[in-house]
């Protein structure tokens, strides 16, 4: 039973690679064409709806407000700098915009939400968990826009965490 239960997830493993190789060369094919193209500080949204980290989806006022509070519930554990600390993660650079790649600002919304911070865990209004998670998307240079973020995760889950730039 158990080689029938893994040979299942390796098949649908490789569907999955298939897929993501399919659909590469459109998404190529219209960036090598120049469409999608935007201003880095302009909150757009696609004609699908979506939206990514790289849309302006917080203000820089509400990370210049969540960085005293990183500072006072958050570095301690994960460094002043956000570098992450001997139990902690870092919260900024390549190790962890690859792990959030491919989530939602309301998957990472959600984390800190009801886990952090780690001695009082909850314990943060939305506001101030907000305010935190926009100075984490500066200190990683994701660009500010006009909108703060929203309170509500499932608005959040509407923001795709996307590593890097779209071209």
């Amino acid at each position: 039973m158990s080689i029938n239960f893994r040979a299942t997830h390796l098949f649908l493993a490789a569907i999955a690679v298939i897929g993501v190789a399919i659909g590469e060369p459109e998404h190529s094919a219209v960036r090598a064409a120049g469409g999608g193209r935007r201003s880095d500080t302009q909150q757009t949204q696609k004609a699908d709806g979506s939206r990514s980290v790289w849309d302006g989806v917080y203000t820089a006022e509400q990370a210049k407000r969540g960085a005293p509070l990183y500072t006072q519930y958050c570095a301690s554990c994960h460094g002043p700098s956000l570098e992450g600390g001997e139990m902690s993660p870092a919260l900024v650079g390549l190790d962890f915009t690859s792990n959030w790649n491919g989530l939602t600002l309301g998957d990472l919304f959600e984390r800190m939400r009801v886990s952090m911070p780690q001695n009082d865990p909850g314990s943060l209004s939305r506001q101030q968990n907000a305010d935190i998670l926009a100075c984490v998307l500066s200190s990683n240079k994701f660009p500010a826009g006009t909108t703060e973020l929203a309170l509500k995760t499932e608005v959040l889950k509407e923001i795709r965490f996307v590593a890097f730039k779209p071209q």
